[in-house]
């Protein structure tokens, strides 16, 4: 008989790092990919597994996030199936989540009504795709408390992740430090660390006495990577699961292993530009493991005049359905839905979010805009960063960043 699995997705991140596109919003539920939301990764990644009984707890402005999955994410109830956004609910006194063990600690009932033999607990805010089954099989073969997924990445960028050490079988792990400066290369490759994931699988009876010890340690920060791992690590009951194993039915040995963390604005803009290479680094066209998403009853994307140098067009990019490109260059960008071009207009290296809608003659480059910004005729973003600095958000590396419902000045 197959184990009895719950999947519990952490989405109660604040993502100031995002800012804007955080202000109105929870981090797992911005935009991403022209018609996705974060959150629709891991989630994804759990439905094609098969793992089909999902909470979703979240906390921070949670309410376009609450909508989306109420939405999109509709299981079979014949089957007793579900995805459900559990918001927090003061079950063990009247204070909020106060990190994501905490989270896991007032949301006990929901692990005590499935009776699962095991808990997966993910982030919902990277971009990867991942087979939790081989996961999980490896941790139930394993006989440890939680299994813990690492990515391996160069020894000298250890200063940058959570960084898993392991002994010298290469799966016991005997350390797990936030970003430390004198981390050790791995067993079999001395120039390579494990950078965590965020993502875990847990026995549930461990989780629980984890998690309620935890609790009661007033110096504690709650939190999953910095408490409860490190917690079971010094008992010895914690091991690594090399991501490089995952095989995810139709990757290809170019998009094999990926996964980003886009917390920055930089990251989360590099991201959408590794996603329209000739030959994508995150290929969105694996039919075989599919990222799922509500789809809106748009139109197709539709391509307008051409007459002179007034002719719609894309080269190098995504266009979502409903957008139109009306007379206007859109180079090297990612195109939400309902977004207008209109003509003579240039956009060069942008995301454009939905409902996005650029004046005629205007330019945008290197650029992020959050839903219905519109952009004025003859309007320039991205070509005066000094002035844009004093009117926008603009990234360490030149992104200039407009949140929703910001008013762009001609």
């Amino acid at each position: 008989m197959a184990a009895k699995v719950l999947a519990i997705v952490l989405a109660g991140g604040e993502g100031k790092r995002l800012m804007p596109l955080t202000t109105d919003r929870a981090k797992p539920a911005v935009p991403f990919g022209g018609m996705y939301r974060m959150v629709d990764f891991v989630l994804s990644n759990l439905a094609n597994a098969g793992y089909l009984k999902i909470v979703v707890l979240t906390q921070y402005k949670s309410h376009s996030l609450d909508r989306h999955i109420t939405k999109t994410w509709r299981m079979s109830t014949l089957l007793g199936n579900y995805v459900t956004p559990v918001p927090a609910q003061q079950r063990r006194g009247p204070w909020w989540f106060a990190g994501s063990a905490d989270a896991i600690y007032q949301s006990f009932n929901l692990i005590h009504d499935e009776q699962p033999d095991h808990v997966i607990v993910f982030g919902a805010d990277h971009i990867y795709r991942m087979d939790p089954r081989q996961m999980v099989e490896d941790h139930i073969a394993s006989g440890a408390a939680v299994t813990v997924a690492g990515i391996r990445q160069p020894l000298s960028t250890a200063d940058q992740f959570g960084v898993i050490e392991v002994g010298e079988d290469g799966r016991r792990i005997r350390a797990f430090r936030e970003k430390p400066t004198d981390a050790v290369g791995l067993p079999d490759a001395p120039d390579e660390i494990y950078a965590s994931m965020g993502n875990y699988v847990f026995s549930t009876k461990a989780l629980c006495e984890a998690v309620e010890r935890d609790a009661e340690d007033k110096s504690s920060k709650h939190d999953m990577g910095g408490s409860i791992i490190p917690m079971l690590v010094e008992r010895g009951e914690a091991n690594v699961y090399d991501f490089r194993d995952n095989e995810v039915p139709g990757s290809t040995d170019r998009d094999r292993g990926y996964w980003r963390d886009v917390g920055t604005l930089d990251s989360y803009y590099d991201a959408h530009m590794e996603l329209i290479n000739v030959h994508p680094v995150f290929n969105l066209y694996n039919f075989d493991w599919p990222i799922y998403t509500g789809l809106s009853p748009y139109p197709p994307a539709k391509f307008v005049h051409q007459w002179g140098e007034r002719v719609g067009r894309a080269v190098a990019s995504m266009v979502s359905p409903g957008a139109v490109i009306s007379g206007g260059l859109v180079e090297n960008s990612v195109v939400a839905p309902k977004v207008k071009v209109h003509s003579w207009a240039h956009v060069d290296g942008a995301v454009l979010m939905e409902g996005v809608d650029i004046g005629r003659h205007a330019v945008v480059r290197r650029a992020i805009l959050d839903k219905n910004v519109i952009v004025p005729e003859g309007a320039e973003i991205g070509v005066d960063l000094e002035r844009d600095r004093q009117r926008y958000t603009v990234s360490d590396n030149g992104i200039v960043v407009i949140g929703k419902g910001q008013k762009v000045e001609p």
